[in-house]
């Protein structure tokens, strides 16, 4: 299901675009912050060297939890995350599993790989390694259970060694349409898919990712 018009390129910069929901601890005091500082810098030498830093942080906030409209790509599995395609791994039950590492320079929200209904959302303590290392396996995460057509589909975001929070959007027993934003991983951090039985990855490791764009199975 399309959220944007399809005359503006998903990865344009002049998108139409909005703030992620669960930014506000992080974003709107280091605005504020830097509202401030740029109104006492006419007054004060000290406030102007402060407020060049607190505005280069503000508008670095703005840009990490941007959130784009996107033309959603129609097809069984699309990818829940911006990123780079970590490793690809065939797992014991037959499934396969995806892993989307996702940069501090990413999108943080992620999005459903297909249409379904939420049948869990499990928040896991653990730790705040970095979510390229392997140990990441065992960091805080969220497991998300999905009844779908394909059968249940499991996804997984992995907090990172900076972001130490993830926001859920929805909650159990939620029906969700394929591309609808399902929630938010603060700063650096991993997303991983595991394809059903059968379905065979269309893309390969090293390869970028677009949450709602990217086909993630090949026909």
């Amino acid at each position: 299901m399309p959220d944007s018009s399809p005359s503006e390129p998903s990865d344009s910069p002049f998108a139409s675009c909005r703030i992620a929901r669960g930014a506000s601890p992080w974003l709107w005091p280091t605005v504020a912050t830097a509202a401030v500082s740029l109104v006492r810098a006419r007054r004060s030498r000290r406030a102007a060297a402060v407020a060049v830093p607190s505005v280069a942080l503000a508008a670095g906030m703005l840009w990490f939890f941007r959130d784009p409209e996107r033309e959603i790509t129609p097809g069984r599995l699309i990818s829940p995350a911006d990123g780079v395609v970590q490793s690809i791994m065939p797992w014991r039950d037959g499934r396969t599993r995806v892993a989307i590492f996702m940069s501090p320079l990413n999108v943080h929200v992620n999005r459903a790989p297909t249409a379904g209904t939420v049948t869990s959302v499990e928040h896991v303590p653990g730790g705040f390694v970095p979510a390229f290392n392997k140990e990441s396996e065992h960091n805080e995460r969220v497991v998300w259970h999905f009844d779908t057509e394909l059968g249940d589909l499991e996804m997984v975001q992995i907090a990172g060694t900076v972001a130490r929070r993830i926001v859920p959007y929805v909650t159990e027993q939620t029906k969700v349409e394929q591309g609808e934003r399902i929630g938010l991983i603060r700063f650096g951090s991993r997303v991983d898919l595991y394809l059903p039985p059968g379905v065979e990855p269309a893309v390969e490791v090293g390869q970028s990712t677009t949450a709602g764009v990217t086909r993630l199975d090949r026909d």
